[in-house]
C-alpha cells in the first residue's frame, strides 16, 4: 500500500474503498474521461467506481503492482478533487482532476510527488506515460516535469481512436530535473 504524500497545496491519500462514493459523484464527466483509456466504460455505470476499486485497484495495491492516491486540497482534506496512480508495466502513471481545478498547477504538484515516490521509494529506473496528443494540458505537465516523447502511435480512448505520444523520463533525468528546479528556487 502507498503512503500519504503531501505537496505545498495537496494531500495525496492512499486510495480506500470509502472513497468510491465521493469519486462516483465526480468522475463520470466527459471532460474527465474523454482522454482516458477506452477500458473506462462509457456511459459510466452507477456502480463503476466501487466495482473498479473492488475488482482492480485494491487487489493490485495488495499485490504491490499499483499505487493509487486521491487528491485533496489541504484547505479541504475531506473533499476529493482527483486521483493519481502509478502502475508497474508498460504505462506507469495516470491521473484525473475535476475540471474546476484545472489550470492551477495542482496536478503538476501531484505528478512531482508521485514521480519522487516512483524513483526514490519504489526505485524504478524509468517512468512512461502515454498521452493523447489532443490532451494538451496533460502533455504540458509531462513537458514541464522533464519528460520527453519517445514514440507516437494511435490508441483507443473513451473519446475514440486518437494519435498518442509515449512520454518517458529516467531516474537519472528526474534527479537532474529536480536539481535544476531547486537551483531555480535559490
Amino acid at each position: 500500500m502507498g503512503c500519504l504524500l503531501q505537496t505545498p497545496r495537496l494531500i495525496l491519500r492512499p486510495l480506500q474503498i470509502e472513497d468510491a462514493e465521493q469519486v462516483q459523484q465526480l468522475f463520470p464527466q466527459w471532460e474527465i474521461v474523454k482522454h482516458l483509456n477506452a477500458q473506462v466504460p462509457w456511459p459510466f455505470p452507477a456502480d463503476g467506481v466501487l466495482n473498479h476499486y473492488r475488482t482492480h485497484s485494491l487487489p493490485a495495491i495488495e499485490r504491490g503492482e499499483e499505487w493509487h492516491w486521491t487528491l485533496r486540497l489541504k484547505t479541504s482534506p475531506e473533499v476529493i478533487i482527483g486521483a493519481i496512480s502509478l502502475i508497474q508495466g508498460e504505462n506507469n502513471r495516470g491521473f484525473w482532476l475535476i475540471p474546476e481545478m484545472h489550470r492551477k498547477g495542482l496536478m503538476t504538484e501531484a505528478v512531482i510527488a508521485v514521480n519522487d515516490y516512483w524513483f526514490d521509494v519504489l526505485k524504478f529506473p524509468v517512468l512512461r506515460a502515454p498521452k493523447a496528443i489532443a490532451n494538451t494540458a496533460s502533455r504540458r505537465i509531462s513537458e514541464k516535469t522533464g519528460m520527453r516523447v519517445i514514440a507516437t502511435k494511435e490508441s483507443d480512448y473513451v473519446g475514440g481512436r486518437l494519435p498518442t505520444e509515449l512520454w518517458e523520463i529516467t531516474a537519472e533525468e528526474w534527479r537532474k530535473w529536480k536539481k535544476a528546479q531547486a537551483r531555480q528556487l535559490n
